[in-house]
């Protein structure tokens, strides 16, 4: 048992190594130009050093931050050789993503005294909600637990279509009304159907966009409190899927949706396809809400539990 899991890490590391490198590659080598020619971290690298930060998608006052712990810590040490940077960065990431994401989670699960355990997904569309959900729904199947998936983001024929495919393809029942409907009747529906059904977890898709913000907030506060009819204290997590590939953009997407509904986890996708993975460090920081999933690949398996050690060992590590 343990050989395969040991066999499964290994693998999982692989692919988060893999799916950072561009990330990595485009952040060292900014930091290698802007501690050229310099032995020793003094204010011309700091200043070099937040630009590589913020330009990297860690954002303004994450960078910051980070800026003021590592002039507080050459304040302190009195000298501090630019061969050090690597290590110190380290240690300040790593601590400043313990503050948020405090599990060290390495696997799909879910609390057993929650019965359904019901998750509602919200995000703007195209950020690879409809797949993280899919995702979501084989790993949680491949644990053996019951999922039902719920089809509430009406206004696109698009979206229960797309949740229909993932249905079918992790051989999991989908519950969903024809397009237009309302999204409060699905997940009404779809909750009453997974308690039927003795279901372990219930994964509930909601409307990417509306006209305006308040509709929005209106809509997920009435899906929530319908919910709450049939299953009390539902949703046990909101999860905000974000595309990580889109640097900046994620922070606004986490601004807006942070606005309209209370997000209790994140989970950021694409990050194989691009160099912008800091994002990952800077959303976390700003907004204090965990990320529990990252998407580092397009393989059913390569929605990854987020785990801060992995990923700070990932981002920093030297190896080919």
């Amino acid at each position: 048992m343990s050989l395969f899991k040991n066999i499964f890490s290994s693998k999982k590391k692989e692919t988060l190594d893999k799916g950072l490198e561009k990330t990595k590659t485009s952040f060292f080598s900014k930091l290698g130009k802007a501690v050229a020619g310099k032995s020793k971290v003094d204010d011309d690298v700091l200043d070099n050093l937040e630009e590589v930060l913020v330009s990297s998608d860690v954002g303004v006052d994450t960078t910051l931050k980070i800026i003021e712990r590592i002039e507080a810590r050459v304040s302190r040490d009195k000298y501090m050789g630019t061969d050090e940077l690597n290590n110190i960065l380290r240690e300040e990431i790593s601590g400043l993503l313990s503050e948020t994401n405090i599990g060290d989670a390495t696997e799909f699960s879910i609390p057993r005294d929650k019965k359904p355990y019901v998750i509602m997904v919200v995000g703007v569309n195209g950020v690879g909600k409809t797949t993280t959900i899919g995702k979501l729904a084989y790993q949680f199947k491949a644990q053996g637990l019951k999922v039902v998936l719920g089809a509430a983001d009406t206004f696109r024929a698009a979206a229960i279509d797309q949740l229909q495919v993932w249905a079918d393809r992790v051989g999991v029942p989908i519950v969903k009304q024809k397009m237009g409907s309302d999204p409060a009747s699905v997940a009404f529906d779809t909750l009453t159907s997974a308690v039927t059904q003795n279901a372990d977890v219930v994964i509930i898709d909601t409307a990417g966009r509306l006209h305006n913000k308040v509709n929005l907030m209106n809509e997920l506060s009435k899906v929530k409190r319908v919910m709450q009819k049939v299953v009390a204290d539902t949703p046990h997590d909101v999860l905000l899927v974000l595309d990580g590939s889109t640097g900046q953009n994620a922070f606004e997407q986490a601004k807006q949706f942070t606005k309209a509904t209370e997000v209790t986890s994140l989970a950021v996708t694409k990050l194989d396809g691009t160099a912008k993975g800091g994002v990952v460090i800077g959303i976390s920081d700003q907004f204090q809400i965990p990320v529990r999933y990252i998407g580092v690949g397009e393989d059913i398996e390569d929605l990854q539990v987020f785990n801060k050690h992995e990923f700070v060992d990932s981002f920093f590590s030297t190896k080919n």
